[in-house]
């Protein structure tokens, strides 16, 4: 399909800053539905009798299993099919499995509706970001992904004070069954107001079905970009730590400084929520200006930002002071999500139009599995083995120990950055 940006334009100015709202939206429930365990898997943990290590598998592993399995073959069906349907039959999968977590009884049944948000959620955000792709420019693509990137910690905030306020309220039970409910309202309200966009409709290209590769063509092609390697690389490592965070640090909380959930799920909605959003959104205008002296700022943003959060983070853990940890919290978010704009640019930017959603389903399928899956079950395992040593702060030791990993995390942004201008080009 030929673009129409040399005729009359298909949409307003307007109605594309529209669609990126409502795609924010949905991205913000997909990690509030995602947070939610997270906030309630102290009392689950207690109703149930699980271990740390159930608990890491349980919020980690299950859910990015199927989450990375199904990604790529749903990113295949986006890239060559209507990528708004995929997103509205996503947000009603996983919000529906959401809700009847609130009936499980046992383990087993915990890690079956946890595989099933995986598989719901996995359809979102490739076919998401392959449509926003298409509405804004390259120029215009590291603000828009930056408010996009926002969704995420806004969905945190919502997950963490709605997660705590309704559990100790109501139960952990009706706290996932009321917020789960909804999504599927967002979903029938996403595909009856939001327009499938052209491919390649921000750019002067000419698309033909020809340029959709078969699988393996597709994966050589990706991965014949060193910057798209090093990135999976620097993303995954960096993910690991993110979600060893932010999985574990509710009931490091707890445990360590003895704070309520409701207490815990208020300053975290605080810090990770409002903090990341922060930092997630300004980094996509620093990056803006950034990249005008030296495009490689796309990658040296990331080395920068964990530069700055590791003192911030090794503070926050051994305080004893519980309010100077709450609040010290605040500054690692920020400084976190101060690059993702920039990644989801280049990894949209680097591939062709009809390439988009699977690029974006490979690295998240490498970022979930490594991060997500991985993650929080080396913490837990990790937690479960020093147990006997420390006590309740194991958690604290182990979190230190992940820590670490940021050391090789900043090499592969930096060779990253090395290979980004030749790649971009191409």
């Amino acid at each position: 399909m030929p673009n129409s940006n040399s005729a009359e334009p298909l949409f307003s100015k307007n109605y594309k800053w529209y669609v990126l709202f409502v795609l924010t939206i949905v991205s913000a429930l997909n990690y509030f539905d995602r947070q939610l365990i997270v906030i309630l898997q102290e009392p689950i943990k207690a109703e149930l009798g699980l271990s740390d290590t159930q608990l890491g598998l349980m919020t980690g592993l299950a859910f990015a299993i199927f989450y990375c399995s199904v990604g790529i073959p749903i990113a295949r069906y986006s890239d060559r099919n209507n990528r708004k349907n995929v997103v509205g039959i996503s947000v009603a999968v996983w919000s529906f499995m959401t809700a009847i977590t609130g009936f499980v009884n046992s383990f087993f049944q915990m890690l079956l509706v946890r595989i099933g948000v995986g598989v719901g959620e996995a359809g979102s955000a490739p076919a998401s970001q392959a449509i926003l792709s298409d509405y804004f420019s390259e120029n215009e693509r590291p603000v828009a992904f930056a408010i996009w990137a926002t969704s995420i910690y806004i969905g945190l905030f919502l997950g963490f004070s709605m997660g705590g306020l309704l559990e100790s309220s109501l139960g952990w039970r009706n706290a996932f069954i009321y917020l789960g409910f909804p999504g599927i309202l967002v979903a029938i309200f996403l595909l009856w107001t939001v327009k499938e966009p052209p491919r390649g409709y921000s750019e002067t290209v000419k698309i033909t079905e020809e340029e959709t590769l078969a699988f393996w063509p597709a994966m050589r092609y990706l991965f014949a970009r060193k910057t798209y390697i090093y990135i999976l690389f620097a993303s995954g490592l960096h993910s690991f730590v993110g979600y060893s965070f932010a999985n574990w640090i509710p009931s490091f909380f707890i445990r360590v400084h003895e704070m309520s959930i409701m207490d815990v799920g208020i300053w975290l909605a605080i810090s990770v929520g409002i903090g990341g959003g922060i930092g997630a959104f300004s980094g996509g205008f620093m990056v803006k200006k950034l990249i005008k002296r030296d495009v490689r700022w796309y990658m040296w943003i990331g080395i920068v930002s964990i530069i700055l959060t590791i003192p911030f983070s090794m503070f926050t853990l051994f305080t004893e002071n519980k309010m100077a940890s709450v609040i010290c919290y605040f500054i690692p978010n920020v400084l976190f999500s101060l690059n993702m704009g920039a990644l989801l640019t280049v990894n949209q930017s680097i591939v062709s139009v009809r390439m988009r959603a699977m690029s974006s389903a490979v690295y998240y399928l490498v970022i979930n599995f490594i991060g997500l899956g991985l993650g929080p079950l080396f913490v837990g395992a990790l937690s479960d083995y020093l147990l006997p040593i420390y006590g309740k702060e194991s958690l604290r030791w182990s979190l230190f120990i992940v820590s670490n990993i940021y050391m090789v995390c900043m090499y592969f942004y930096w060779k990253a950055g090395q290979h980004l201008e030749q790649d971009l080009v191409v």
